[in-house]
């Protein structure tokens, strides 16, 4: 009996837990779209978060794409011409970078970076009572603090995204030139021609889902420490573990979507 009582309060928590998350994420949607019609300090907030999510991160993103892009095509220039199909290593590579690894690895050099310090360095704010300083003199953390980290996250994912399928595909070339030396205009040629607008739109729509779930995972994670600091660590730590599986599932979904 006291085996069911316990899962049915864990099965309640959870519930609770799920609704209070829900309802965290309208809240964050909702001041979001009364975000720009304000002159506030958020403003500040917000372009610190995209220079510390997206430009600090440009060196990790382009050297990732460029040994990612530089492998697909090594082991295509190999292995497909044993089966008479050499054009396809151009396919693989814009399919493999600009829908999957571009938007995905992307997100999680995000989520490692960003999501950790957004959790932790809200979750220390809420030890140090400064978001009861915020309630006090009638301030929506929510606005002040949540809003710009979600948005500074998502353009930063979106741009990051770009700049990793921009180096995977063109970056690689020059690793390439030492393996199996390849004409300009031939492999400008064949990426352009295969590379459709559904591809990029494609990684940029899963992009724009990740930084979504990021930042508001982070965000909320952050929040969700009470009043012992041994709790932040454990917030950064949640919030890392929360985003990558609702990262890939959300990734498994809009693929399936998409080639359904």
């Amino acid at each position: 009996m006291n085996i069911l009582s316990s899962l049915g309060k864990s099965a309640r928590e959870r519930a609770s837990t799920l609704l209070y998350g829900l309802g965290f994420f309208y809240n964050v949607i909702t001041e979001t779209l009364r975000f720009f019609k304000r002159s506030q300090v958020g403003y500040k907030v917000l372009i610190n978060q995209i220079l510390f999510t997206g430009y600090e991160a440009l060196a990790i993103n382009a050297i990732m794409a460029v040994a990612i892009g530089a492998a697909i095509n090594v082991i295509g220039s190999s292995l497909l011409p044993q089966f008479g199909q050499s054009q396809l290593m151009y396919t693989i590579l814009i399919i493999v970078i600009t829908r999957e690894l571009g938007p995905l690895l992307t997100a999680f050099v995000i989520t490692a970076r960003s999501g950790t310090a957004i959790a932790t360095e809200l979750g220390g704010m809420v030890v140090n009572h400064e978001i009861e300083a915020y309630i006090s003199v009638g301030l929506n953390p929510i606005s002040y603090l949540v809003v710009p980290r979600f948005i500074g996250v998502v353009v930063s994912m979106v741009i990051l995204t770009v700049y990793f399928n921009l180096f995977g595909l063109l970056g690689s070339f020059v690793v390439v030139q030492i393996v199996n030396p390849t004409p300009v205009s031939e492999y400008l040629g064949n990426l352009l021609s295969l590379l459709t607008i559904s591809d990029i739109f494609s990684g940029l729509v899963k992009a724009f889902i990740f930084g979504i779930i990021v930042s508001v995972v982070s965000t909320y994670q952050g929040f969700s420490v009470n009043r012992s600091s041994t709790e932040i660590p454990v917030a950064g730590i949640r919030a890392v573990g929360q985003s990558f599986i609702l990262i890939i599932v959300a990734d498994v979904l809009v693929t399936l979507v998409q080639y359904a």
